[in-house]
């Protein structure tokens, strides 16, 4: 059965310069070494579908995505329609800077029966396509960084 997965990062800029950027969904492509497009329906917001395209090596496939969650300077998150899972972006204020958490959650029930089939018949099972889940959120964890701070450095 697929685990809840998680990654922090301490970012050395303030909550608004982190928010500005992992707010918008639509530039996840810029940082996730999965993600290769996001295609929105109008502004990213709670209740927003989107239409992911993801990559691993050679293999590509869509997923259908709903906004769930969007808190101001706290928390993005979204449900992924296709296997039941939310991914999160957590802001949490800690002195001077950021701690941004990635998250996946699963629900209780497991992934649907036809994303777990993919998952252990394409994507190498469960244990190898985790381990590179959590390498591309810690990929993704550092370009955002890379990025904020850049772009704090500059104002």
């Amino acid at each position: 059965m697929a685990d809840n997965l998680e990654s922090e990062i301490f970012i050395a800029a303030p909550p608004e310069q982190v928010w500005s950027l992992v707010s918008d969904l639509r530039r996840m492509p810029q940082w996730s070494p999965q993600c290769r497009k996001v295609i929105a329906r109008g502004p990213i917001r709670r209740g927003t579908f989107m239409l992911n395209v993801n990559r691993d090596g050679n293999l590509w496939w869509p997923t259908r995505a709903k906004v769930t969650d969007f808190h101001d300077l706290q928390r993005v998150a979204f449900r992924v329609l296709d296997n039941g899972t939310t991914w999160s972006f957590t802001l949490t204020p800690q002195d001077g800077g950021t701690v941004l958490t990635q998250r996946r959650d699963v629900p209780p029930s497991g992934t649907s029966k036809v994303s777990a089939l993919l998952v252990d018949k394409v994507l190498g099972g469960e244990d190898h396509f985790e381990a590179n889940l959590v390498a591309g959120m810690n990929t993704t964890l550092q370009r955002i960084r890379a990025a904020v701070e850049a772009r704090s450095a500059q104002e």
